[in-house]
């Protein structure tokens, strides 16, 4: 099982997009309103065994400090913005729509931007903290954008989205250090480093492709019918993302040395989509379906462009060591 999971965490370049097909077509096929039930099951398995392998302590080490300022700043100060203008200018009539692209520049970095920024050689460390103070951050700072930002448009109900930010990160957060302090204690750092803490993270992969089928099973018919509306959720998708590594690797290749620099393009472009999918399937009611779809169709743009990236890290920044 383990194996098989690790496998499917390596490959989201061809798994994501698989399970999305596979979500389409049961929707189809099958009454699919009751899987609605399992988003809440399946954002636990995502989130909680990632906070497991969390290491909060890293907000304390130093280092790389105009990286992590950088970082936070395009992440709350810039990217949200440009991700609101896109969305009134291209979904004037959709706001949920509008909405969807807000939560996923609000939500930043995931594992994931620690799985690429050591897959293109930067810094490790910074992309650590990145991960963590961002995933905090973002929880405490989206309840508050969203309703400045789009409560003039939709009816946003801001003790329900601060609920699903504690249920959904803040509880398995804690459940997360609860688990990696007691098999510490248990067996020590050294066997939890390298025996039982990789055992978590494969888990928060299904929870990953689980919550992307359902979203899309529920979201088949509406394409069915209107297949068109992949290209108009793509087109400010594709826009948000390429402002964001163009701004980024801008700022990083001028301020930053070649580590901290990978650091923080993955620490900027890498949104949590997890969080913010299952953010938006609880807390927006039915219009959150349309957010849902956005998000989905958005771990495809960022898996695939993250993996490009990689390849042009070298051009980009110079070949390690130099």
């Amino acid at each position: 099982m383990l194996k098989l999971l690790s496998l499917l965490s390596k490959n989201l370049v061809i798994a994501i997009p698989s399970v999305m097909v596979l979500g389409f077509v049961t929707g189809l096929l099958a009454p699919v309103g009751w899987m609605k039930s399992l988003i809440v099951p399946l954002t636990f398995l995502m989130v909680y065994p990632m906070m497991v392998t969390l290491k909060l302590a890293k907000l304390l080490e130093g280092g790389d400090v105009k990286a992590q300022g950088l970082a936070q700043a395009i992440n709350f100060l810039i990217i949200p913005f440009v991700a609101y203008g896109l969305g009134l200018w291209l979904f004037p009539e959709r706001p949920y729509y509008a909405i969807g692209l807000l939560l996923a520049a609000l939500l930043p970095t995931s594992g994931m931007t620690i799985s690429w920024t050591g897959f293109a050689g930067g810094n490790l460390g910074a992309a650590v903290k990145m991960t963590v103070l961002g995933l905090i951050l973002g929880s405490l700072a989206t309840p508050f954008y969203v309703q400045w930002l789009m409560g003039a448009s939709v009816p946003v109900d801001l003790m329900a989205v601060f609920l699903q930010i504690v249920i959904i990160v803040f509880l398995p957060m804690l459940a997360g250090h609860a688990t990696q302090t007691w098999l510490v204690r248990k067996h020590g750092q050294a066997a939890f480093q390298k025996e039982w803490g990789p055992r978590f993270p494969p888990f928060s992969t299904l929870g990953v492709l689980g919550i992307v089928f359902v979203a899309m099973a529920l979201k088949a018919q509406q394409l069915a019918a209107q297949p068109q509306e992949l290209l108009v959720v793509a087109v400010p998708l594709l826009l948000l993302y390429g402002i964001n590594y163009a701004l980024s690797t801008l700022l990083a290749r001028s301020l930053l040395p070649r580590g901290d620099a990978i650091a923080l393009v993955y620490g900027t472009v890498m949104r949590n989509l997890s969080i913010a999918l299952a953010l938006a399937m609880n807390a927006f009611g039915s219009g959150g379906s349309d957010a849902a779809l956005v998000i989905t169709l958005a771990y495809v743009i960022q898996v695939q462009s993250a993996a490009w990236y990689v390849r042009l890290t070298d051009r980009l920044f110079g070949p390690k060591g130099k």
